[in-house]
């Protein structure tokens, strides 16, 4: 499986990137590269962390199967995810929570993740027992005339899963 990363959207919604972020633009991109690295290594999927505008400094991270791109300019991140899941299809996960870009991704059949369940899911691989409490939360009944979760839901699921078990 490619993930397809909005990179900014996933600093921007968790507070130790931000905080890197705030020191500076690069900065907050070689964090999440970091985090990415560290992901790639322990799993077999392939990822590419899109970031918006120009490249200015700084490499890919070392190790692991990251890919960086940066939109070119007047195209945004968004745009060049929106491209690159048309491409993908099925094989992508895409990783955003800007609604435009997960209805491009289901559209084209891939899997859409929120920025913040990609988050919780790597978060959760590192602290054993808070994956316990998620598995909690998740056994729920649903209420009302389908019991069954959404096809995009369990597919969002099952990607999550894989980030949980690396």
């Amino acid at each position: 499986m490619r993930w397809l990363i909005d990179g900014y959207n996933v600093i921007r919604r968790d507070p130790d990137l931000r905080a890197r972020e705030a020191e500076s633009l690069e900065a907050g991109r070689t964090a999440l590269l970091a985090l990415v690295g560290r992901i790639a290594r322990e799993m077999t999927d392939t990822f590419t962390v899109v970031f918006d505008g120009a490249r200015r400094t700084g490499g890919a991270p070392a190790g692991g199967q990251v890919q960086v791109v940066f939109s070119r300019p007047p195209a945004s991140a968004d745009d060049e995810l929106r491209r690159l899941v048309t491409t993908l299809r099925e094989g992508a996960i895409v990783v955003s929570s800007d609604r435009a870009v997960q209805d491009a991704a289901r559209r084209s059949g891939a899997t859409a993740v929120s920025a913040e369940a990609f988050l919780e899911a790597v978060d959760a691989s590192s602290h054993p027992d808070a994956d316990d409490e998620a598995d909690e939360d998740r056994d729920e009944p649903r209420r009302g005339p389908s019991h069954r979760r959404s096809r995009a839901e369990r597919a969002a699921e099952r990607a999550l899963r894989r980030l949980r078990n690396r």
